[in-house]
């Protein structure tokens, strides 16, 4: 599968999306969405058993290129711009947030630099985020008069409530990644230098686990914000009682009755 905007490859399990326009601080274009969709698609597959989402160079996601929103401004006017924000929206939001959060896999972002309003929400799909020290976390957007977008105004209040999620966007300045593990943006920061092979080997380690049972405690927690507490505990109930007939949760069983390692295969 070939791509320009972006690299993807799978090893030892793990489908590896790197966002490579690293002149740009990787910032999302219409064709970088696109491809991400797809690397996302692609990751479907029975041999990518968890993601790995990271930038090339020295930034994660700058957000959206601003030179080319403000070229469709010039070039087509106020409403030319406005189609264009829409289609790059709609494509972001469908073809890419919502397959991370609808993907049956976990998928750790490396956060190795700026992520910057798209590319924070871009973070925030991810299901868990292990940063460098010299990451950012800015929203950005009230910074050029914008709403946020990218499923922020969903997931940010559930990470962080809905107070500091809102002085978050008031505020648009950068959060350092020490800062973003206190307030549990991120679940670990790591040195720059070693980034890459930390967040390979979580994301191995991931791809060697439970994926089925993951899969579905992922499920669980997406939909347990429109659930009242019985509603939730009888998918609970049925889910468990789903897994309990997977090879994998077996083998769990016997393994620990064993006292050994246990070797998952996603069956």
């Amino acid at each position: 599968m070939d791509f320009e905007q972006i690299k993807f490859e799978k090893m030892d399990g793990v489908g590896i999306i790197t966002l490579n326009r690293p002149e740009s601080r990787n910032a999302l274009t219409s064709q970088m969405v696109e491809e991400i969709g797809e690397a996302i698609e692609a990751c479907e597959k029975p041999d990518v058993r968890a993601v790995l989402l990271t930038g090339a160079g020295h930034g994660f996601c700058s957000g959206a290129d601003v030179k080319l929103v403000l070229e469709s401004l010039e070039e087509r006017g106020p409403e030319g711009l406005q189609q264009y924000i829409r289609t790059l929206a709609d494509a972001l939001h469908n073809k890419v947030v919502l397959r991370l959060r609808r993907l049956e896999k976990p998928v750790l972002g490396g956060i190795n630099g700026v992520a910057a309003g798209a590319g924070f929400s871009l973070a925030l799909g991810c299901d868990i985020r292990m940063a460098a020290t010299s990451a950012q976390f800015l929203m950005a957007y009230a910074n050029i008069g914008a709403p946020a977008d990218g499923g922020s105004t969903y997931l940010l209040p559930r990470l962080v409530g809905s107070g500091r999620a809102m002085s978050l966007y008031l505020a648009s300045q950068p959060t350092s990644a020490t800062a973003a593990l206190e307030m549990g943006l991120v679940t670990q920061v790591v040195d720059a230098a070693v980034l890459p092979r930390h967040a390979m080997e979580a994301a191995v380690r991931l791809a060697h686990g439970p994926t089925l049972a993951y899969a579905r405690v992922k499920a669980l927690f997406n939909q347990s914000w429109g659930n009242d507490l019985a509603t939730q505990l009888n998918a609970e109930t049925d889910t468990f009682a789903e897994i309990s007939q997977t090879a994998d949760f077996q083998e769990g069983i016997k393994a620990f009755a064993e006292r050994r390692q246990a070797r998952f295969e996603g069956k």
